[in-house]
């Protein structure tokens, strides 16, 4: 598989200037509130700098240290042998660049979720994460020098846009030896979302699915909560289906609006996130009264899937407007 999205013009589109703004201003608070709290990293080990993550661990390990210095994703699979020829080369990177930005590995079989949240559709699969906003870098092995060019463009993205100067390394430090961030309060409902994760691990969506809509009872603003909602619901919908009828229906009824929502569901849950977006889309401009407006309940609710600030969300979003105005 040959590399694609090798430009770092993307991440120049997505961090607009308000938005820019407003991610730098919350890695400042995140940064500030750590120093208060004496929470602050200090110095890390070489070996610190790859780190395996997680569905469990993605908030912690990738969402909030994005917040002090960009962390790449690397997507990959024990199967992959692209992957076993470009792993190496981003562990070295990330050792010889010195903490200007850390290494998350995230293995697709054990983290489905992660990987479809991102939209991956083929490894290996390459993103960054910079003040909480997911930038994709490119997809298939690559060559060193490209994999650099994209590197330092990220730096620089995440230095001039957002104030990320990286981690302070010390060859000397013991692995993991740095600091320990402070214990984060338990939060009212984290023992229900917690509940809800291994009821999704364990294959129990309809355990997840009343877990999640238990806190969004008494916190409607939940974002977790809301994220975990609508991806186990996804998965439900999509669970028993049969790929290729679905498909087969999807192809001869255009207007059929169940037909239509049930092959956008395989669609992301595939990783096909703009194809999933784009047939609701044009569903949307074929349909009217109640059956359009199922269509785009049911288009909203992928959005929730994917996130609000995802490019393609956004983009979707403009489309949808315009197919219903």
């Amino acid at each position: 598989m040959q590399p694609r999205n090798m430009s770092m013009s993307g991440v120049v589109d997505l961090a607009a200037v308000k938005a820019a703004q407003e991610a730098k201003a919350k890695a400042e608070q995140a940064r500030a509130q750590a120093a208060r709290q004496g929470g602050g990293t200090g110095a890390v080990s070489p070996a610190d700098l790859v780190i395996d993550v997680d569905e469990a661990g993605f908030e912690s390990d990738v969402l909030q240290r994005s917040t002090e210095v960009p962390v790449v994703i690397d997507f990959w699979a024990e199967w992959c042998q692209p992957c076993k020829q470009l792993s190496p080369v981003l562990e070295r990177l990330a050792v010889e660049y010195n903490g200007r930005f850390l290494l998350a590995k995230i293995d697709v079989d054990a983290n489905q979720l992660l990987m479809q949240q991102f939209g991956v559709q083929g490894i290996p699969a390459v993103f960054a994460v910079v003040a909480g906003q997911a930038l994709p870098l490119f997809q298939g092995a690559a060559g060193e020098a490209q994999i650099r060019q994209t590197l330092d463009q990220l730096v620089q993205v995440a230095e001039e846009r957002f104030g990320l100067t990286g981690l302070t390394v010390d060859p000397e430090a013991e692995p993991g030896g740095g600091p320990a961030a402070p214990a984060r309060p338990a939060g009212p409902h984290d023992a229900v979302l917690e509940a809800a994760v291994r009821a999704l691990d364990a294959g129990d969506l309809g355990g997840a699915i009343q877990a999640y809509k238990n806190v969004l009872s008494d916190d409607p603003g939940n974002m977790e909560a809301k994220l975990g909602l609508a991806q186990a619901e996804l998965l439900q919908r999509v669970q028993g289906l049969d790929p290729q009828v679905v498909r087969k229906e999807a192809a001869e009824k255009p207007g059929d609006v169940q037909a239509q929502t049930a092959a956008a569901d395989l669609d992301l849950a595939g990783g096909h996130v703009e194809d999933a977006f784009g047939r609701l889309i044009e569903t949307v401009q074929r349909t009217a009264g109640d059956d359009r407006n199922a269509v785009r309940v049911r288009l909203l609710e992928l959005f929730e899937v994917v996130g609000a600030e995802d490019p393609r969300v956004i983009a979707a979003r403009r489309a949808l407007a315009r197919a219903l105005f």
